[in-house]
């Protein structure tokens, strides 16, 4: 059964930093992208950043670029998304999905975790 289960959200103060975590299972990690994206209130699905399966390419959306970091840990089946810098507009639902960008990632993801920047 193929899985994703995202973790790390919660409430953070603008300029904060959080880390998101997401445990994959169910089908061979280390041959797939993984990819977050998130979902604000009330609009539509935005690919956040991405990661090719080997690591050797990474994809930032320009509303995140020098402030997000993805990574992933194949050893553990495990990738994560280091976010700093957070700003009001950070405030969403944060899913990762399986594949490159969207529509592959938002077929199969997560539950999601909520991330809410707030004073």
């Amino acid at each position: 059964q193929v899985q994703l289960v995202e973790s790390g959200g919660g409430l953070a103060q603008p300029g904060g930093s959080l880390t998101l975590s997401c445990a994959a299972s169910g089908f061979p990690f280390s041959s797939y992208a993984i990819s977050w994206v998130r979902q604000a209130p009330g609009k539509g699905l935005e690919w956040v950043s991405g990661i090719w399966n080997d690591g050797s390419r990474t994809y930032y959306s320009e509303s995140v670029t020098g402030r997000f970091t993805i990574s992933r840990d194949d050893t553990k089946n495990m990738a994560y998304l280091q976010m700093n810098s957070l700003k009001f507009e950070d405030t969403a639902l944060y899913y990762c999905g399986r594949g490159w960008g969207l529509p592959w990632a938002s077929q199969v993801r997560g539950q999601g975790t909520q991330v809410t920047v707030s004073l």
